[in-house]
Parts: C-alpha cells; sequence; structure tokens
C-alpha cells in the first residue's frame, strides 16, 4: 500500500514536470542536461523530467523601462537633470536568456550612457528644441546594441529636463523680456496702422470734398451757361421781333416817336433835379426833335381814329 502510494506521487510528480502550459504572449527557454534545447511557443507543451527543466521564461510584451534620472553637461557647459523612460520588446527569446546575464540593466545603463553622450554634443537651448532628435539617436544606438540580446528597442522618451535654479530663473527673465518685446513691437504696430487708418481716411475725405466741390463748381458752370444761353435766346428772340416790328408798316415812325419821348423825359428829369437850368447847346436839335414827335404824333392821329 505505502508503495502505491509512493509510485502514485512519483507519477503526479513526473506528470507535472511533463505538461507545461505556456501562456500567450510568452517564450519558455528549455535547457537539456544544462544545454539550450528549444523554446516553447504559447499553448500545451511537454518536457522530459529530471533531463530538460524550463530555465527562463520571457515575456513577448512591450515593457517600459524607466531611466533613472541623471546630470548631464551641455556642449556650453551647463548641467542637465534628465530622465526619460525606454519601451523595448523581447524578440529572440535565446539570446535574451545568455546574451546578458541582466538584459534589463544593460539597457538602462547603456542608454544613460547615450543619453550623456548626445546631450553633450548640443548647446543648452537646443536640447530643448531637438528632443525628438535626441530620442532618435538613443534609440538608433541603443537599439543596434541591444539586438545582441535579443532586445529591440523601440523608442525613448525624455519625460524631463531640468536645468539649475539660476540658468531657470534666466531663462525665465529672457522669456519675460521676448514678451515685453513682442508686446511692445505689437503695440507700435498697432499706432503705425491707426496712423495709416487715420491719414488713409483724412486723404480719402479730401478727396470725396474735392470731388464734391468740382461737381458743384461744374454744376454751377453749367446753370450759369444755361442762364447766358436762356437769356440770349430771350434777348436775340426780343431783338426779332423788334426788328419785324420796325419792318411792318408804321414800324419806323414808332421808333422815332418813342426815341423822342425818352429825349424829351430826359431833359424833364434834368431840369426837375437839379436847381439850375440846363438848357441844351443847341436848342434847335431839341425843337427840331419836338417837331419830329409832334409830327409823328399827328400823323399817327388819323390812324388811331
Amino acid at each position: 500500500m505505502e508503495i502505491a502510494l509512493v509510485i502514485a506521487i512519483i507519477a503526479a510528480i513526473f506528470i507535472i514536470r511533463t505538461i507545461k502550459i505556456v501562456p500567450q504572449q510568452n517564450a519558455w527557454v528549455v535547457e537539456k542536461l544544462g544545454k539550450y534545447d528549444r523554446t516553447l511557443t504559447p499553448g500545451l507543451k511537454f518536457v522530459v523530467p529530471f533531463i530538460e527543466r524550463v530555465a527562463y521564461k520571457h515575456s513577448l510584451k512591450e515593457v517600459p523601462l524607466d531611466v533613472p534620472s541623471q546630470v548631464c553637461i551641455t556642449k556650453d557647459n551647463t548641467q542637465l537633470q534628465v530622465d526619460g523612460i525606454i519601451y523595448f520588446q523581447v524578440t529572440d527569446p535565446m539570446r535574451a536568456s545568455y546574451g546578458s546575464s541582466n538584459y534589463i540593466s544593460a539597457i538602462t545603463q547603456l542608454a544613460q550612457t547615450l543619453l550623456r553622450s548626445v546631450i553633450g554634443k548640443m548647446e543648452l537651448d537646443k536640447t530643448f528644441e531637438e528632443r525628438d532628435h535626441i530620442n532618435l539617436a538613443v534609440v538608433a544606438s541603443l537599439d543596434e546594441a541591444a539586438a545582441n540580446w535579443g532586445v529591440k528597442v523601440l523608442r525613448y522618451e525624455i519625460k524631463d529636463l531640468t536645468p539649475p535654479a539660476a540658468i531657470l530663473h534666466s531663462m525665465q527673465v529672457q522669456i519675460t523680456a521676448e514678451r515685453e518685446k513682442r508686446a511692445l513691437i505689437a503695440a507700435s504696430e498697432g499706432r503705425k496702422q491707426e496712423q495709416i487708418n487715420i491719414a488713409t481716411g483724412e486723404r480719402e475725405a479730401y478727396i470725396a470734398r474735392s470731388e464734391g466741390q468740382r461737381q458743384a463748381e461744374i454744376n454751377k458752370a453749367q446753370g450759369e451757361a444755361a442762364a447766358i444761353i436762356a437769356v440770349a435766346d430771350a434777348t436775340a428772340d426780343a431783338i426779332r421781333k423788334i426788328a419785324e416790328a420796325i419792318r411792318s408798316p408804321g414800324g419806323e415812325q414808332a421808333v422815332q416817336l418813342k426815341v423822342a419821348e425818352k429825349a424829351v423825359e430826359a431833359y424833364a428829369q434834368l431840369a426837375q433835379k437839379n436847381n439850375t437850368m440846363i438848357v441844351p447847346g443847341n436848342m434847335s436839335e431839341v425843337s427840331a426833335l419836338i417837331g419830329t414827335a409832334m409830327t409823328l404824333m399827328k400823323a399817327k392821329t388819323p390812324n388811331a381814329s
């Protein structure tokens, strides 16, 4: 009975050590008598107990690895406190098992060394502007070295770049001065644009006023010209009518009578407006004028009756 129990226990241990279930995204390295034999992929697998053993178990998932913070010196001799993070993945379980005694530590140390080297080739301002360049440079060099360890370095990201407090203060002062400079430039540009707008408005207003005055003068001139033409037309029409009246029968005598009347009225007005009697130098002309007027009146009286 005891022998059967021992045999059952041995059989159970044998079965447990024989059957292996490898999880998804994992790879197990099997050694046979201390030597690499094969790599077990996900699923149900079998190994020979006491002869074969699972020596290493690796996850094939992407792994984030924090790189400790370190002090780096830039090209212009400025200290920077830098820390980052690496993302890697085991691609060759056999090399990951035998290529390095501790590939995680090796990746971390190499990343720090490469980071110091890359930053040492840059000035302080460039380190902030070219973080992507730093990341790519570290990944390229790190991935080349990590290939011997069965590891693929996917990317490296700088989490923080911290300069010394004095440098940080100087940078803040510089940024403040730069912002004030931009504000002053913007204000001056605004004033300049304002003056341009005012000058443009005044010029356009002056042009509009001058155009209005010009149009008003043109309209006035055209009105005056039209008035002159109308007066001239009326005068010409009156002259034509007078000329026609003179050419008609009795027209010439009517003109002579009118002239005589005007002459007599003129002499009468001169006598009334002055205390001195005004007498024409040649009275015969007056009498002749009056005689002519009387003759015309007598000649006109029968026609009127």
